[in-house]
């Protein structure tokens, strides 16, 4: 592929920064993950989706190392930040992570944060009811974001018959139960799916596809773009679209309606180039929305508004 363009006005070496004036948003991060663990701690069954990177972050100074991302995504132009739950440690930890920004214990100059509680297909062999029973007392006690809290969707959710770490019956009917509690709360819902195409779809069929659907760290080529984009869902890339061997991604990118489309990091997981070989972070969103820039033959300028707009729109921030 093209060199993937660096954006203007490089304020460090670390991530290739935003030019000066754009604001980001990370749709999908796992910051959490990386610097709280929770009582869970890395997961290995979800290692395979990185570069190498460590999962996470462990000992003291963790609270310095999330300061420190925080810093260099603020830097590079990333306001807002959405942590994303897979089980129901992660989604606690996401949610007092969102806490702590809403109360501005992280720093008046940090990004904002929210966050969505979901589990994981990987670990759908664990069951719902645990991670079901943690988004219903949040939005009991109104943490939701339409009541003015910092819980936006369930998720992340879905299909993965890459890895197939929990069986493929257990991942449907895992996901369609949070489906289901997406639309019964009224949350947006983020969706997972790894060469589970026809099987995703048969699930939105019959649960039905929830107003605010996010297809996460969008994989597929055109025809499954098409498909997403035809059932209602908005398509989020991450740093799948700076790889040169992601052609079909950047055609999925390039075809996908501007009012439609989020980018994300996916961090810990999936660096962007020129940072393979790194884990991810927040600061490098930027680098996403180039690449997606370049696919779409658009200004900068016009994904980052757009791609902040949208997230703002549909998960509610």
């Amino acid at each position: 592929m093209p060199d993937v363009p660096r954006p203007a006005h490089t304020t460090g070496a670390t991530s290739g920064q935003a030019a000066t004036g754009l604001e980001w948003v990370d749709s999908h991060s796992h910051l959490q993950d990386t610097y709280l663990l929770g009582e869970r701690g890395p997961d290995p069954a979800r290692e395979g989706r990185g570069d190498g990177a460590g999962a996470g972050a462990e000992g003291p100074g963790t609270e310095a190392l999330l300061a420190g991302a925080l810093r260099r995504a603020s830097e590079a132009g990333v306001r807002r930040i959405v942590c994303v739950g897979t089980g129901p440690a992660t989604s606690k930890d996401a949610l007092a992570l969102a806490h702590r920004s809403a109360s501005g214990e992280l720093g008046a100059g940090a990004p904002a944060i929210w966050a969505t509680a979901g589990l994981h297909p990987h670990d759908a062999s664990r069951g719902t009811e645990e991670t079901i029973a943690f988004l219903e007392r949040a939005v009991a006690s109104g943490d939701s974001a339409s009541q003015g809290g910092r819980l936006v969707a369930v998720g992340e959710c879905g299909l993965d018959y890459h890895y197939d770490h929990s069986a493929r019956d257990v991942q449907r009917h895992a996901f369609a139960e949070q489906v289901v509690v997406a639309q019964r709360l009224g949350l947006a819902l983020v969706i997972h799916a790894r060469d589970a195409w026809d099987d995703l779809f048969d699930v939105l069929r019959a649960e039905g596809v929830p107003e605010r659907t996010v297809l996460h760290c969008f994989t597929g080529g055109p025809e499954e773009a098409r498909r997403c984009l035809d059932a209602g869902m908005v398509l989020s890339f991450s740093g799948i679209v700076t790889f040169k061997n992601a052609a079909d991604v950047r055609e999925a990118a390039a075809l996908c309606p501007l009012d439609r489309l989020l980018v994300e990091t996916d961090s810990p997981f999936l660096t962007p180039v020129p940072h393979r070989g790194r884990a991810n972070e927040p600061s490098y969103v930027p680098l996403v929305g180039a690449a997606v820039a370049q696919a779409k033959r658009l200004a900068l300028a016009q994904v980052a508004d757009a791609t902040g707009a949208n997230a703002i729109r549909v998960l509610g921030l």
